[in-house]
């Protein structure tokens, strides 16, 4: 297993993440992105609220950024959204997303399952917040890097 956040993918893998962001988008006006780093201290979820934070996620016109959040060395990911979304769906919203994530990470398949989440969170966010003739990408598609 890498070592680095910035290598835990390919290059082709990190592009072929960032088209399903593209994909994704092209379909709602929700905002999706990926941050990886190598190690958090503390409660994952605080941790990917800080991260969105950082990226200015919680900046959006609708308030409908998703971010999926890994930590390597923890073995630990996060999907968050923003008040926009957590207003309009159930509790469990995420639920699903996140157990596509786990079978193929317990396969090993870390670039397929985020590739398969960031399409499955595509489908869920067209449904509250489909896309419109107006909407313009307002966060990076680039997946984002954690220095820790």
């Amino acid at each position: 297993m890498p070592t680095s956040a910035k290598n835990f993918f390919t290059r082709e893998e990190q592009e072929d993440i960032k088209q399903a962001i593209l994909d994704a988008e092209l379909d709602t006006s929700g905002e999706i992105r990926v941050h990886i780093e190598n190690k958090f201290k503390g409660d994952i979820l605080k941790r990917a609220a800080s991260i969105f934070q950082l990226l200015e996620m919680d900046k959006t016109d609708q308030r409908n950024g998703v971010l999926f959040y890994l930590s390597i060395q923890n073995r630990s990911f996060a999907i968050i959204g923003d008040e926009g979304i957590n207003t309009v769906v159930p509790e469990d919203f995420w639920e699903n997303t996140k157990q596509i994530l786990i079978n193929h990470f317990r396969e090993g398949q870390f670039a397929d399952g985020i590739i398969e989440g960031i399409h499955e969170a595509g489908k869920q966010l067209k449904k509250h917040f489909p896309y419109t003739s107006s909407d313009v990408n307002e966060l990076s598609d680039e997946i984002s890097f954690g220095n820790n």
